[in-house]
């Protein structure tokens, strides 16, 4: 499973060579590894129907015990084929579709980025591994939507995408190290089988609150659901991909991986419901009176989000069928009427409702495609839509709260059935106005692609039991340990479920005659926007700037001093805090009385430092530094390490030498800080250095490993032929480390002696 990953990632590096070596058939030649891995993947369907499951495991951070490992089972499967499946669509559709612009190269590798990166998600076995990729989607998305960075609009949806997600993200990164350290295991297949751990644990609402965070941001769920609207800037394959495979649905399939784990309790169940309820409303509500087309489907797939993630917080075994039944059915034809846009937008030179109507003279073929997708999002049978429709109703139907939740649902499925409407009816339908240019229908490239994910939900729908269950239920047993599937079928009856469908649907015609008026509303309370989700998020983006100059200010003075008070501050404050709670104060024995030189010796330091620090003179400041390590020198000596002190007292004088070489033509000191500073500064640099003392005497008694100086002996004279077992570590054993911390002093004595050259060729300057 790493080779599909990495084979797409490869690709994509060579995707501008091959855009420059066969423009006009790159994206055919490149959709043919996305269908070559759908294909790959298929031949797993056998096993995972049994039960059965692959493991795939390489060494990632083997000191840590992380592993690269990836996991595919019913679930992984599903998305898996999704994501190649309708890769290749949008990869061969934009082969005409983007094929001659300037950026084509560019644009394929990134969509095969995207790619990798979802599958990545999907496959991914290991937590931190999951995130790797995670915040892969979020980098790739980014440069897709602002593909056409000169675009302001294209901009600010790229930077606001990648906001949003990215704090999601980093929410969820939280909560799955808090779950890994909960079930001590960040294998996600491991974690399956530790749900009653994981819900009997105190933190419990902690990481679950996080991860669902993530997983909203990541799905467009309300209050994060701005972003994906404003990712509209993106070029229509792009949107198509999104929408219907990929980044969107990486949110929801975290939350169905994790439902076994963290699924089942109260606090699941209320979330995810609540929240997915007022998406699914949300979306819905705002989807007919938009007439962008690509933002009104945009908002309609928002709804579905919605109803996904409320059907993954109901507690009973057909809200989990009806989300994946659901899942598949939406991926076909969304994809199918995003790409149908596309192609309006390329044949009539527009994609605004309120200008379009009676393109189905002009753009046969491309009405078909727009006509059996839009039916499919209505739910008509024998569409795949009409199968999911039927299993949201029935789930809800049998929800604890039912009442509510209904009202709710067959609400928003008739503004879903009116945004269906204006996508398909007005600009195909409608009556005809002015376009851009002279409508023509889509090349035959164009719409037979847009026409497979179509057709696929027409052949799903009427054969479900062939098309649909093969690929769900496997999935099904992956997400819920005690799920019973319920057959698949286009008719149960005259059923209560039934009645409710058809409902929907002439609510929704009822809605859609009154789309002009929604339109009107909207623009009359547009205003109101402001107070939403729309609003809080450019005040948000101010109050981050705000913060951000404000801190930048207090900390980036341009004074050394200051950055140096603020580096020992911290340093007191997390390391000395930590040190107090953490590390035991190491008992001060002494092994002999000092003798008498080393007493002198050790006053000779304390005395040149406290020197160092009060004089008003640099060059006294300088001499007195060069007590310090002349006296260190001798205690380096009496303490059995005289090649160590001969090489301190060399680097105590050159250090001597370059700094009166640099500062001999400054000027003296001069008193600018307070008394009450100063003294703050002591008591600083006093806590720095007993917090350095006591971490020292604690590191003595730390043995991490064994002690390599009965090595460096033993291989001394055989390898390096020397006795004097310091200098041959130095000479020999690190011979690189030696040689590079002689460059950085003679680096730094070049830069130095060229700022004093640089001082005295100064204007005015002695």
């Amino acid at each position: 499973m790493l080779i599909p990953v990495v084979s797409v990632l490869a690709l994509a590096v060579l995707a501008p060579g091959v855009h420059r070596l066969a423009p006009r058939t790159a994206g055919l030649l490149l959709a043919l590894l996305p269908v070559g891995l759908t294909l790959h993947f298929a031949r797993f369907l056998p096993t995972v129907t049994a039960g059965g499951s692959v493991s795939e495991r390489h060494d990632w951070v083997p000191a840590l015990g992380v592993q690269l490992s990836f996991h595919l089972d019913g679930l992984a499967l599903l998305f898996t084929l999704l994501v190649t499946g309708m890769g290749a669509v949008v990869l061969a559709f934009s082969n005409d579709y983007l094929g001659h612009h300037r950026g084509a190269g560019r644009f394929y590798a990134l969509l095969l980025l995207f790619m990798a990166s979802m599958l990545g998600v999907v496959l991914a076995d290991n937590a931190l591994g999951l995130f790797v990729f995670w915040e892969l989607t979020t980098i790739s998305s980014f440069l897709l939507i602002g593909f056409d960075h000169e675009r302001e609009e294209a901009r600010a949806g790229a930077q606001e995408a990648l906001l949003i997600t990215t704090l999601g993200g980093l929410a969820m990164l939280a909560g799955l190290l808090l779950l890994g350290e909960a079930a001590d295991t960040s294998e996600l297949s491991t974690l399956r089988t530790r749900g009653e751990l994981v819900r009997a644990h105190p933190r419990y609402l902690a990481f679950m609150l996080l991860v669902v965070v993530g997983a909203l941001s990541k799905s467009a769920q309300v209050p994060f659901h701005r972003w994906l609207l404003s990712a509209m800037a993106a070029p229509t394959p792009v949107s198509a991909y999104l929408h219907s495979a990929t980044m969107v649905n990486a949110g929801i399939y975290l939350l169905a991986r994790l439902t076994p784990v963290l699924g089942g309790t109260t606090e699941w169940s209320a979330t995810l419901t609540t929240v997915g309820a007022a998406t699914m409303l949300t979306g819905a509500l705002v989807a007919p009176a938009q007439h962008d087309l690509k933002r009104l489907l945009a908002s309609s797939t928002i709804s579905a989000l919605g109803a996904l993630t409320m059907l993954l917080g109901i507690p009973h075994a057909a809200a989990t069928q009806a989300a994946l039944v659901l899942l598949l059915a939406h991926a076909l034809y969304k994809g199918a009427l995003f790409l149908v846009v596309g192609m309006v937008d390329h044949g009539a030179g527009s994609r605004d409702a309120r200008e379009l109507g009676g393109l189905r003279a002009f753009m046969p073929r491309t009405t078909l495609v727009a006509v059996t997708a839009g039916l499919s999002m209505v739910g008509v049978p024998p569409l795949l839509g009409f199968l999911g429709k039927e299993s949201l109703l029935d789930a809800v139907l049998r929800a604890p709260w039912w009442g509510l939740l209904v009202t709710v649902v067959a609400a928003a499925k008739m503004f879903d059935v009116a945004a269906a409407l204006v996508v398909v009816v007005d600009p195909f339908f409608g009556r005809s106005g002015p376009t851009a240019h002279a409508p023509h229908d889509a090349s035959p490239a164009l719409w037979l692609t847009a026409l497979v994910p179509a057709a696929g939900g027409l052949a799903a729908g009427a054969l479900p039991g062939m098309l649909v269950e093969p690929w769900v239920l496997p999935a099904l047993r992956n997400v819920g340990p005690h799920v019973e599937p319920a057959p698949l079928e286009l008719w149960h009856g005259f059923t209560s479920t039934l009645a409710l469908s058809v409902a929907t649907v002439a609510g929704g015609v009822l809605v859609w005659r009154q789309v002009p008026a929604l339109r009107d509303l909207r623009a009359r309370w547009g205003g109101m926007a402001k107070w939403g989700p729309g609003g809080w998020y450019p005040l948000a983006l101010r109050g981050v700037f705000w913060l951000a100059r404000t801190q930048t200010r207090a900390l980036q003075t341009g004074r050394l001093r200051s950055y140096v008070f603020l580096t020992a501050l911290a340093a007191v404050g997390l390391v000395g805090g930590a040190a107090l709670t953490r590390v035991s104060a190491p008992p001060l024995t002494v092994s002999r009385p000092l003798l008498p030189h080393e007493v002198v010796t050790s006053l000779l330091l304390l005395s040149g430092a406290v020197f160092a620090a009060t004089t008003t003179s640099r060059q006294s400041a300088l001499a007195s530094l060069a007590v310090v390590g002349l006296a260190a020198s001798l205690l380096f000596t009496f303490f059995g390490a005289p090649d160590l002190g001969i090489t301190q007292v060399l680097v105590d004088i050159l250090t001597v030498i370059m700094l009166l070489l640099a500062f001999r033509r400054l000027p003296g000191f001069h008193k600018l800080t307070s008394l009450a500073s100063r003294l703050r500064d002591v008591a600083i640099s006093l806590a720095l250095g007993g917090v350095v003392a006591v971490l020292l005497l604690a590191a003595q008694r730390i043995q991490v490993a064994p002690a390599i100086s009965s090595g460096m002996v033993a291989r001394s004279v055989p390898e390096a032929h020397g006795r004097n077992v310091v200098n041959v570590i130095l000479v020999d054993f690190r011979a690189l480390d030696t040689l590079g911390e002689i460059t950085v002093l003679a680096l730094a004595a070049v830069g130095v002696h060229g700022l004093v050259k640089l001082r005295t060729r100064m204007p005015g300057r002695a």
